[in-house]
């Protein structure tokens, strides 16, 4: 099932150009969600500024920062039965600067932003390592889908 995503561009027009597509966004949320076997396909994803993103962060986490994104599962009402997954919140600046700095391309490090924060929606986590390497193990053969090299991998300068 194509999922249903509400792309929300907060951002200045001169970033547009790096931003992922509509395809792009449901692409790798479909990949997600086919291997989770999810029926939920409905989310938005909001690109947004450092300000945005650090207002969030502050009032939901209580980490006075921006970040790279944000992830707001929908809370099901008891015995409602919604197609909708949740919210993903990601910050195009601490994007293009932790794709220039891991020296990736930023359609790479946007994809896997995209999956990890799907993943939590769904209830993975990485508070502990167990729970980190199952997720971060899943991340990899996802983003492979996409030609996508492994995100964790350290590049040297």
């Amino acid at each position: 099932m194509t999922p249903e995503i509400d792309r929300q561009i907060a951002i200045g027009d001169e970033a547009e150009a790096a931003l992922p597509t509509q395809a792009d966004l449901e692409a790798w949320v479909e990949t997600v969600l086919t291997h989770e076997a999810d029926p939920r396909h409905e989310l938005t994803i909001r690109i947004v500024e450092r300000d945005e993103s650090q207002q969030l962060n502050r009032d939901y986490r209580g980490k006075d920062k921006p970040t790279n994104v944000l992830s707001f599962p929908f809370e099901t009402p008891p015995g409602l039965e919604l197609p909708l997954l949740g919210d993903l919140v990601i910050c195009h600046d601490i994007v293009a600067d932790e794709a220039q700095e891991q020296h990736k391309a930023i359609r790479d490090h946007y994809a896997h932003l995209v999956i990890h924060g799907c993943l939590h929606l769904l209830g993975y986590d990485h508070i502990d390592d167990e729970e980190a390497e199952q997720m971060e193990a899943l991340e990899r053969a996802l983003l492979t889908q996409f030609g996508i090299s492994d995100p964790y991998r350290v590049v040297d300068s």
